[in-house]
């Protein structure tokens, strides 16, 4: 539920907030605790990336944290927030949102593998009827996510989280096209061998540990379509561990 809407720095109802955030364009979502984010530099280069591919324009990132404190006002220090850039009269504008903080699971996810692959993985499009329309189709069968796959198994990344597994000590991602997620670019810093590698969803009750991540935090995956997954207590610990001591970014 969005609590306040900010185009540019100036607060808008929620008819034009909804008719901005639905428009061409990309954006960027992320947590805030205490005026903090986590991986603030992070999303302004993501921005920044597809701000160029998307508009061919440079990105006024003093323009993006004055639309974050707008939205934050005076009186929220936690929430959810996302920053939009979306075409609007003919050139992109900057629209923040702010929801009710948001935080992750700690029950293990039952998650289900769905044969579809985004176009332009690598940005954050501010449109997503189709991920949107697989998380809503999964809910009711009992599933708290989706990986998104090839027809013949390869998995890419979650509807809205990134994969990761540990095996070994080492830490794999899907070799594949996906959003390079925030929360994937931070645990990138973890002290393990790091790999990309295809990775398909008949390899997965073969490592220690299969996790699910983004803004939101970590969580381990229990199952894939009904089928149990391994989770190693230590190294689910030490993942959570590392992930939970990240420094948190001043906004102000």
């Amino acid at each position: 539920m969005i609590v306040r809407a900010v185009v540019e720095g100036r607060a808008v109802d929620a008819d034009a907030r909804f008719a901005l955030e639905a428009r061409y364009g990309h954006f960027t979502a992320m947590q805030v605790r205490d005026r903090r984010t986590r991986g603030l530099a992070h999303h302004l280069d993501r921005l920044a990336a597809a701000n160029l591919e998307v508009f061919g324009a440079a990105l006024d990132r003093a323009a993006v944290l004055g639309s974050i404190r707008a939205v934050l006002g005076d009186d929220l220090r936690d929430a959810g927030v996302r920053v939009y850039v979306v075409e609007h009269d003919g050139r992109p504008r900057v629209v923040a949102t702010a929801a009710p903080p948001t935080e992750v699971s700690a029950r293990p996810q039952r998650v289900t593998a769905v044969a579809y692959q985004r176009y332009l993985p690598h940005i954050k499009k501010a449109a997503g009827f189709a991920q949107a329309h697989i998380r809503r189709a999964a809910g009711p069968l009992g599933f708290d996510e989706a990986l998104l796959t090839t027809g013949d198994g390869l998995i890419s990344e979650g509807a809205i989280t990134n994969v990761g597994c540990l095996s070994g000590g080492r830490l794999l991602w899907p070799d594949a096209p996906m959003l390079h997620g925030t929360a994937m670019r931070l645990l990138e810093d973890l002290d393990v061998p790091q790999e990309r590698r295809p990775l398909r969803v008949a390899d997965l009750p073969g490592f220690d540990l299969v996790f699910l991540c983004n803004s939101h935090g970590v969580v381990a995956v229990g199952e894939v379509d009904g089928v149990p997954l391994r989770q190693d207590a230590e190294t689910l610990a030490r993942l959570l561990a590392f992930y939970d001591a990240l420094p948190w970014d001043p906004l102000d």
